[in-house]
């Protein structure tokens, strides 16, 4: 009788799953990315302040994010496969929605709500579907998964830009939901592994056969003093993450660039951002440095990066130093979901993701709001790139601090579990 194998199957169907998360992200992440392009649009439109307009955004963001614990819970009692088709059916019900013009806050619940939940189900099960294929190329599959999100947004930029200018913003949502329709198509091509396919070979043959307890969610896991201060990075990084993107568009227009080129800005980011997710994610796989000490390096240049962008006026300058975030971005982005692995173990990820995810949300809540209040008193967009750069170097405090805590309890572990020496006779 042949042993049943332990451990993530490595390759053969997992390319398949991750060409079809490669599209989950791109039609999850890449349309959030380009909300910056309804923004002026919906301001004007409804006659609001900056920061009220920005609530679109950070509703979304939250619900992204705050959705997570539940899209982790439910992979464990249903599927990916059936979780991520319910988020595609959410997002296309919320866009068709906001693409009726109600009300400012009707744009709250369709686009912000609806579509954050839809949103945080497809991406958070792709992500946990990749992670459970692989092992020893977890992160160059992540970094592939992770790239569809720059390959869409490349395309994306513009596009949204010319739906808007033919359609107007209304009708151009309308057909953005028809085209995230298409993450139930993803959702099908996943194919749930067995459990004993995916528990990274901690157990016995003889042990893979007894039947075990399905744990939903590992509330424990917040006992953890590394996932703590994770959590804090997850916070700071997110304010770091979404004001930048949101903020960019508007900044270009309001040094006088206008037309397609601020679109081109979010265009070439989107390419410097696939190029960072591939880099870091073959530098990862290299094990040159630990994923922790690497994040902890990206995140602080990716915020002096944030801090220098709005000094200089000329558009030139400006394309370079957006380049620069863009690569910065995806190199946090390659590893910073890959390492929660590191802190609570495979069998702890989805479950750790879903909590990263829900605590983050307070970053993406405070973070469009406060740089879109900043704007409105300044009267000057750098201010927003300021709050985002100081709190991304903050965040890289916190990864310092989880790496020491990580490699002291891997140190301990090994001491404990080391060999005793035969005691020498006595002469």
């Amino acid at each position: 009788m042949k042993s049943r194998r332990a451990g993530p199957p490595d390759g053969g169907y997992g390319w398949v799953v991750v060409a079809s998360a490669f599209c989950v992200t791109g039609l999850t992440g890449a349309v959030l990315k380009n909300y910056g392009h309804f923004f002026l649009d919906i301001q004007d439109h409804f006659g609001v302040l900056t920061s009220t307009t920005s609530w679109v955004t950070s509703t979304t963001i939250v619900m992204f994010h705050v959705g997570a614990p539940a899209a982790s819970a439910l992979t464990a009692w249903l599927s990916q496969r059936v979780v991520i088709m319910v988020g595609g059916l959410l997002c296309t019900f919320g866009m068709l929605l906001a693409s009726l013009d109600l009300s400012l806050p009707w744009l709250y619940f369709s686009m912000g709500i609806l579509e954050g939940i839809g949103l945080s189900f497809s991406w958070v099960s792709a992500m946990s579907v990749v992670n459970h294929y692989f092992a020893r190329w977890r992160p160059i599959a992540y970094a592939i998964t992770s790239s569809g999100e720059c390959v869409f947004a490349f395309i994306f930029s513009p596009f949204f830009k010319w739906l808007i200018e033919m359609y107007t913003w209304r009708g151009a949502l309308l057909i953005i939901g028809g085209l995230q329709l298409n993450l139930c198509v993803c959702g099908a091509l996943m194919r749930p592994l067995d459990s004993t396919e995916s528990t990274a070979g901690l157990e016995t043959d003889a042990d893979s056969f007894q039947p075990k307890k399905k744990v939903i969610f590992q509330l424990s896991l917040l006992r953890k003093p590394e996932l703590l201060l994770y959590i804090l990075f997850a916070i700071f990084a997110a304010v770091g993450f979404y004001v930048p993107t949101l903020f960019l568009v508007p900044f270009a227009n309001s040094l006088g660039i206008d037309k397609y080129w601020p679109a081109l800005i979010l265009s070439v980011l989107a390419v410097a951002d696939l190029a960072g997710r591939l880099f870091s994610g073959w530098l990862a796989n290299m094990r040159f440095f630990r994923n922790l000490q690497q994040l902890t390096f990206v995140a602080t240049l990716l915020g002096v990066v944030l801090l220098l962008l709005p000094i200089s006026q000329k558009y030139w300058v400006i394309m370079i130093l957006a380049s620069l975030y863009g690569f910065l971005f995806g190199c946090v982005v390659a590893v910073h979901v890959t390492c929660i692995v590191d802190i609570v173990t495979l069998e702890g990820f989805d479950s750790g993701l879903g909590l990263f995810m829900m605590f983050r949300s307070i970053g993406g809540f405070i973070g469009p709001p406060a740089g879109g209040w900043l704007v409105d008193h300044t009267d000057d967009y750098g201010s927003a790139f300021y709050l985002a750069g100081c709190c991304l170097i903050s965040s890289a405090v916190f990864v310092l601090l989880v790496d020491r805590l990580v490699q002291r309890s891997k140190a301990v572990g090994e001491e404990v579990n080391k060999p005793e020496e035969p005691e020498t006779a006595k002469v």
